[in-house]
């Protein structure tokens, strides 16, 4: 589309198609080098209303009254699925393009809704930016012309203009109300199915398993839990020639909204984290995850993860929920690579005993293995919080392993004895747990009630005038401040009372988790992420004159092992 003698057409996301023109119009085309803007807009709701609001039709309209009027140039600006509700839309942009470099003397349209369903800014483009630019605008339908402004259809354009808002608004409010009604009935609201899952041909709401896809994402949180990170696995999987999710759907004739990349091979980290923490691979349907503020704003905004609704057992699983909470848990353990690339096997899960922080992997190229070691981050040479906390990654390993051998020997052997046991100790520690907890929960709700009766207190005090405006200001903000402290207390004691009272359904699961390592012949990074919560390395032990090295292993789900004392107990 430039000052080139013929009809054209932009469509959105196309390019210029050039319509030679009739014979019989070519002197008229000539008469000027400036364009007729002929402006159609089809939105999914107006292609439910049938064929009447049709681009086809709106453009054989649209194109005959410029024929009729002879005006110069006609030129196509097509925006095809786009809502009136905002101006962002691929055509309109391209059109007021040409309209600011002064290149469109009229600019047609079917009827004012084509234009847009924004009263306010749909009347700032005919009432400013178009008489700015000396542009005439018609629309036809509705009989407004902007050369007659003395016209009776066009006083009435504003009311039109308010009802075309009103229709939008009337419209997503319908939309939404369906939206959330089928939301609620645990129907899935995403139109564009994870990674792994494809639509039931015999039922489009349900999900079934893509096996090919499937082995992908199951391969990916298996990585995870080896250590990998994202990069690292997205890496891997393009250096595998492994297609990423868009080219993958598009080989198979599935839709993605995603374009498809120039590498079907190039995963992004970011693709590698949306699988990793998408929870319908456990089998839930979750909606309602993001919202939007109103039809003019159509940002996309994450909802709580308590407001939004989870439908369990909706369709099979492609990840046990213990791998994805254990993923989710690897995720929080984030850690920096080093310089040289290399990363340990326990990367992210080993701990100063005395001062909780973490212990940083050194390593260089120079380095044999038997070098590479861990040591306290708060540990400076004369200047650090902490003594020096060190143990070599070799020695590390070993002492997990060893430790690792015994309790899976133990529990799988005297796994009647281990449970009577850490029941009874999970028990006793979960009742303590509980009473703290539920004392400081039964605080904070008195409290906050209090909060409720102040405010009350001092607004009635500000109203008869005891307390000046400023005064009632800073006391409230005081007190809603402390409230939004206590709301988040008193959640997450809720959840620590929760944790406490499954302890005992955690034990089973650690068991169960045991078995499956009944014959593991050396330590794995699999295995490990999924026993082993946390390793603490004590301060070395030199009374004897040697140096001597503890560690203490806090186990998945079941925290410390008493195994000693287990085995003592047994053998007594």
């Amino acid at each position: 589309m430039t000052n080139s003698q013929n009809l054209g057409t932009i469509e959105a996301t196309n390019p210029v198609l050039a319509v030679a023109p009739l014979k019989e119009e070519t002197e008229m085309l000539r008469a000027t080098e400036k364009i007729t803007a002929l402006y159609c807009r089809l939105s999914q709701e107006d292609a439910n209303e049938g064929d009447s609001n049709s681009i086809t039709n709106q453009k054989d309209i649209l194109l005959r009254y410029a024929k009729e009027h002879r005006f110069p140039n006609p030129t196509f600006f097509v925006d095809d699925g786009y809502s009136g509700t905002n101006y962002d839309r691929p055509g309109f942009q391209q059109m007021l393009s040409e309209i600011e470099a002064g290149k469109v003397v009229v600019v047609l349209t079917k009827d004012l809704s084509r234009l847009g369903r924004n009263s306010s800014l749909t009347g700032l483009y005919i009432n400013f930016t178009f008489p700015k630019y000396s542009v005439r605008y018609i629309a036809i339908n509705d009989h407004f012309d902007t050369i007659d402004p003395n016209s009776t259809d066009n006083d009435v354009a504003g009311i039109k203009n308010w009802f075309n808002e009103f229709f939008a608004k009337d419209t997503s409010r319908k939309i939404r109300a369906v939206q959330k009604a089928k939301g609620e009935r645990g129907v899935p609201l995403t139109t564009n199915v994870p990674f792994g899952y494809r639509k039931d041909p015999e039922d489009r709401t349900k999900w079934i398993v893509d096996e090919a896809a499937a082995l992908v994402v199951k391969r990916i949180f298996k990585l995870c839990m080896e250590g990998r990170g994202p990069m690292q696995i997205a890496k891997l999987l393009q250096a595998e020639k492994v297609l990423n999710p868009t080219s993958y759907k598009r080989r198979e004739g599935i839709k993605s909204p995603s374009p498809e990349t120039a590498d079907p091979y190039h995963w992004n980290t970011n693709t590698v984290v949306h699988i990793l923490e998408r929870r319908e691979y456990t089998g839930c349907t979750v909606n309602f995850k993001t919202y939007t503020n109103s039809i003019w704003d159509k940002k996309q905004r994450e909802t709580p993860i308590e407001k939004q609704a989870v439908f369990y057992n909706t369709h099979p699983a492609i990840i046990e929920q213990e791998i994805f909470d254990k993923v989710q848990q690897i995720r929080k353990q984030r850690h920096r690579r080093t310089k040289t690339g290399k990363s340990s096997l326990f990367s992210g899960m080993v701990y100063c005993a005395d001062c909780g922080a973490k212990m940083r992997y050194c390593t260089t190229n120079y380095f044999e293995k038997r070098q590479d070691h861990f040591v306290c981050a708060n540990y400076r040479s004369n200047t650090g919080s902490c003594s020096a906390h060190f143990i070599r990654a070799v020695v590390l390993e070993e002492l997990v392993w060893m430790h690792m051998k015994a309790v899976i020997f133990y529990v799988t052997r005297y796994e009647k004895h281990f449970r009577a046991v850490m029941e009874q100790r999970l028990r006793m520690s979960s009742e303590e747990a509980i009473r703290g907890y539920k004392t400081q929960f039964a605080q904070a709700e008195r409290r906050l009630a209090e909060l409720d009766r102040l405010f009350i207190r001092i607004y009635e005090d500000n109203v008869s005038g005891r307390i000046t405006d400023e005064r009632f200001s800073m006391m409230s903000r005081t007190y809603e401040d402390e409230q939004t402290q206590l709301k988040v207390e008193i959640q997450s004691l809720q959840q620590e009372i929760e944790v406490q009272e499954r302890q005992i359904e955690n034990l089973e699961q650690f068991i169960q988790r045991v078995h499956k390592y009944e014959d593991l012949q050396e330590l794995t990074p699999y295995a490990l992420r999924e026993l082993v919560k946390a390793i603490y390395i004590e301060a070395p032990d030199k009374s004897s004159g040697k140096r001597r090295q503890n560690i203490r292993i806090s186990y998945d789900l079941v925290g410390f092992i008493p195994l000693n004392e287990l085995v003592k107990e047994e053998t007594a």
